[in-house]
């Protein structure tokens, strides 16, 4: 004789409950490249978003407390010629975010303190030197201006 077994889980009959619109971000490109990558990043401040982008990799920079539709000439950071793999914050300055790119640069950018207002095009600096596309970032947890920067 069979006998249909249920695990117990005290969590069976919890459910969610989805953000009303205003409340979420809508209408984001977001990068279809295949990588092993979150696309976003975040910090006390700002969320970074990895998009879709024509001629190069480009990300946007939104703060924490602008949600819901996000217009399509929202200005972006741009200034990779390939697609942005990945994309990391400092811990140490809330303005401060490093990308990593297909086109096998790392390039560190200055956020203003209340956001974009135009597009952001010039880093504060460029690292070349990986031979193959830089798939992962991350900055040292404690270290100030330490940064990781890992390729295929």
């Amino acid at each position: 004789m069979f006998r249909r077994v249920v695990r117990a889980s005290k969590f069976r009959h919890v459910f969610g409950q989805a953000l009303k619109n205003d409340q979420c971000y809508d209408d984001i490109r977001v990068s279809r490249v295949t990588w092993d990558s979150s696309f976003c990043a975040v910090n006390p401040k700002f969320v970074a978003i990895i998009i879709e982008a024509s001629g190069g990799g480009a990300f946007l920079v939104l703060p924490l407390n602008k949600s819901g539709r996000i217009d399509k000439a929202y200005p972006t950071v741009c200034g990779h010629t390939g697609p942005v793999l990945d994309i990391d914050w400092c811990p140490h300055n809330d303005q401060v975010i490093a990308s990593g790119s297909e086109d096998c640069t790392v390039m560190v950018w200055q956020i203003p303190e209340n956001g974009l207002v135009t597009g952001l095009s010039e880093p504060v600096v460029a690292l070349e030197g990986h031979s193959k596309r830089v798939g992962i970032i991350t900055w040292h947890p404690t270290a100030r201006n330490v940064l990781l920067s890992a390729g295929e």
